[in-house]
């Protein structure tokens, strides 16, 4: 779940590890944006889609959004846990300052700054140098697949990105859709003769979690017959045009019809 394609990195990700899984989308075009949301409504937003997915009853929900786990997840899990485990979505602090250095987290301005956020780099950060920062307008303009507006944010991010960061945390689920133009934007201002950018996005584990969390061993190697179902602020529907636009979203476009 999340309010738009945000979700489409995790889908993937688990499609990857078993596509014989059938897949629900659950997404809120209806609420879209969640991030200038006050808590109190993104939450309310956050439960009516985890709601209408519930109904269908899935083995378990991924909250594949940062900002609605930031805010949401423990009113999520209050009403679905323990028939439905609820997996959130963290920036993946903890694993990109064990190298110590720089490390950066881009993130939307609602997660940025954020105690929860904060918590994570107290907790986490291990001594590493974090710099937070704000993305205002990236994840709307990957939403709309407005390549204009993303290069733009892009660009702005990255100049309050220190030039010699070692890794970068992509703390929203949108913006691992656009990773190779945050990377191109970022290798502009790098400094000669420093390594590559290390980047840290969520969808691999998360996904790994989520079948941890039911029973289920990763089997890449199976059967390609996982279907996919779409709810639109819980009624039926497709991908949207825009999804496709993305290789995650055309993995997904790929699969087998819903059952």
């Amino acid at each position: 779940m999340d309010s738009g394609i945000g979700l489409l990195p995790a889908a993937a990700a688990v499609r990857r590890l078993r596509p014989d899984a059938d897949l629900l989308l659950s997404n809120d075009p209806d609420g879209m944006p969640w991030g200038p949301r006050t808590p109190e409504d993104l939450t309310e937003r956050a439960l009516a889609v985890a709601l209408a997915a519930a109904e269908h009853g899935p083995r378990a929900l991924i909250v594949a959004c940062n900002t609605a786990t930031v805010h949401a997840l423990p009113a999520l899990r209050a009403a679905l846990e323990p028939g439905i485990p609820v997996i959130g979505t963290v920036p993946a602090i903890k694993p990109a300052a064990a190298g110590g250095g720089k490390v950066a987290i881009w993130a939307t301005p609602a997660t940025t700054g954020s105690p929860y956020q904060r918590g994570l780099i107290r907790d986490f950060a291990d001594g590493a140098e974090v710099t937070e920062v704000p993305c205002p307008g990236l994840a709307d303009a990957v939403e709309h697949a407005d390549g204009d507006a993303v290069d733009r944010a892009v660009a702005a991010a990255a100049a309050l990105t220190p030039a010699d960061v070692r890794a970068v945390v992509l703390g929203c689920t949108h913006y691992e859709l656009v990773e190779e133009r945050i990377l191109a934007a970022l290798a502009e201002r790098r400094p000669a003769g420093l390594p590559p950018i290390v980047f840290h996005g969520s969808a691999d584990a998360v996904a790994a979690q989520a079948l941890r969390r039911i029973g289920a061993e990763p089997a890449p190697g199976a059967d390609p017959t996982g279907s996919l179902s779409v709810l639109l602020s819980g009624r039926p529907g497709r991908l949207p045009a825009t999804a496709l636009g993305y290789a995650e979203g055309r993995i997904l476009g790929a699969t087998a019809p819903a059952h």
